[in-house]
């Protein structure tokens, strides 16, 4: 199967169209259309449905399979390239919102110390983009982050080739009320105690994770595609729902008055950061995961 053809059909059944995506890949529609139908004609069956353009159910079992098979062709290239590449005074860290901790940016600062030389470029991702950056070359380190059980290592993206992933920090969690809920007295809380609290579904602690770990439950009060954690706190604090976050989430000045942290009592969990990467020679980036690890 051409990983070429591949690529042309996820796109075309991302998009539900032939037109767009002949634009984002810089085809002619003609030639996406070809190339659909070359992909079609190797496997003898039809994928996709034109008017309206959308998988087949054999579309829709190839597309299970297509993108962890595209990933690993990227992460085994950038892999190979890794390994012949010089040492560089370039690091390129992906980091999620609640991984890059003060501890953590800490020991960064002191492996930049010792490498005078040594340019940092950082960028923030959601917890599941981080392994597939480093997979795929386009970043050197990861620093990636979960809510799990003590000493539990975090649940990786499938197909990324070759990855280490070793933990850097542990840290107790709370959940966040707002000052008026009738539990923000309370020295601790058990979850089983909120689950039929309403609670805040976003990146930074995705219900269907919490459903995972404590049980059925837990209403989405409201959904929040980001992972600013003001913006949380502050949806938290007109009573828009409930989230679980790292006590250091909510400290002064970034807690607002108006909402309390309460610790988790039951289950026993924690929020975990773990750093990622593929084999690295030595140099630069090879000093610096082991002060970030040590």
């Amino acid at each position: 199967m051409d990983p070429h053809l591949l690529t042309t059909f996820v796109t075309v059944a991302r998009h539900g169209s032939f037109s767009a995506a002949a634009a984002e890949l810089g085809y002619t529609q003609s030639a996406i259309s070809q190339q659909i139908a070359a992909l079609e004609s190797d496997l003898g069956l039809p994928l996709l449905r034109r008017r309206p353009v959308e998988p087949t159910p054999a579309g829709r079992r190839l597309l299970e399979h297509a993108g962890p098979l595209l990933l690993r062709l990227r992460a085994a290239r950038a892999d190979v390239l890794r390994a012949a590449a010089p040492a560089r005074h370039l690091l390129r860290l992906a980091a999620t919102p609640l991984a890059l901790s003060a501890e953590v940016a800490g020991r960064l600062a002191r492996a930049r110390a010792a490498e005078p030389r040594l340019e940092v470029r950082l960028r923030t991702c959601r917890p599941g983009q981080a392994a597939a950056l480093v997979a795929e070359g386009h970043a050197d380190l990861g620093l990636t982050d979960g809510i799990v059980a003590p000493s539990d290592p975090l649940r990786l993206p499938p197909d990324t080739g070759p990855m280490t992933a070793t933990g850097v920090a542990e840290q107790d969690l709370v959940v966040a009320l707002p000052a008026d809920h009738p539990l923000t007295g309370r020295t601790g809380v058990r979850l089983a105690d909120l689950v039929d609290a309403r609670w805040l579904d976003t990146p930074l602690c995705p219900l269907a994770r919490l459903r995972d770990l404590a049980g059925e439950g837990f209403p989405a009060g409201l959904a929040y595609d980001g992972d600013d954690v003001h913006t949380v706190l502050n949806l938290v604090a007109a009573g828009h729902g409930l989230i679980v976050l790292p006590a250091r989430a909510l400290t002064p000045p970034v807690m607002p008055i108006s909402v309390v942290p309460v610790p988790v009592t039951a289950p026993r969990l924690v929020h975990r950061v773990e750093l990622l990467h593929a084999t690295l020679p030595p140099g630069p980036a090879a000093d610096v995961a082991a002060a970030l690890t040590g």
